[in-house]
């Protein structure tokens, strides 16, 4: 019986290390195949820029007047980005800064009527987390708020 040469074992041990390596790496984006939550503003959404049934975080503003309290807790507002408006279901207890036209980002999942059933909502304090977008289209209606928050924290800071 012939030995392998030299070459030949580190080729065999260089093809047995990457076929493991993608194995594992497979593996691991299966994993976490479910675990993924891909951020959109309202106007994403309802353009059809998400595919139904993924996880998503809709960032934005609570519509004013859309907020409706159920029973046991279940709660549908509409999240808006100025420009579009997704309404969300939730069950559960909401955050103490929740309220209409204040920041929230909700997590869920996006149904074929088009509403996002969130396990998640989270509200801000102000618009410092909003996505771009959302900022953008605040600035173009003369709504945001956060350069002269910026602006009176700085004054506040200096001694005259």
């Amino acid at each position: 019986m012939r030995r392998a040469s030299r070459k030949a074992r580190r080729l065999a041990l260089f093809t047995v290390a990457g076929a493991a390596l993608a194995l594992a790496a497979s593996l691991v984006f299966y994993a976490l195949g479910d675990r993924i939550t891909y951020a959109a503003t309202p106007t994403e959404l309802v353009g059809g820029d998400h595919p139904l049934g993924q996880r998503v975080r809709l960032g934005g503003l609570v519509e004013t007047g859309s907020v409706v309290r159920g029973a046991d807790g279940h709660v549908e507002f509409a999240v808006t980005d100025t420009k579009s408006r997704v309404p969300v279901t939730y069950v559960g207890i909401l955050p103490d800064l929740f309220r209409e036209g204040q920041g929230v980002v909700a997590e869920g999942r996006l149904n074929a009527a088009g509403i996002l059933a969130a396990d998640t909502v989270l509200a801000r304090h102000d618009e410092t987390y909003m996505p771009k977008e959302v900022v953008d289209a605040l600035k173009a209606q003369g709504r945001w708020q956060g350069d002269v928050r910026a602006g009176m924290t700085e004054r506040a800071g200096r001694v005259d």
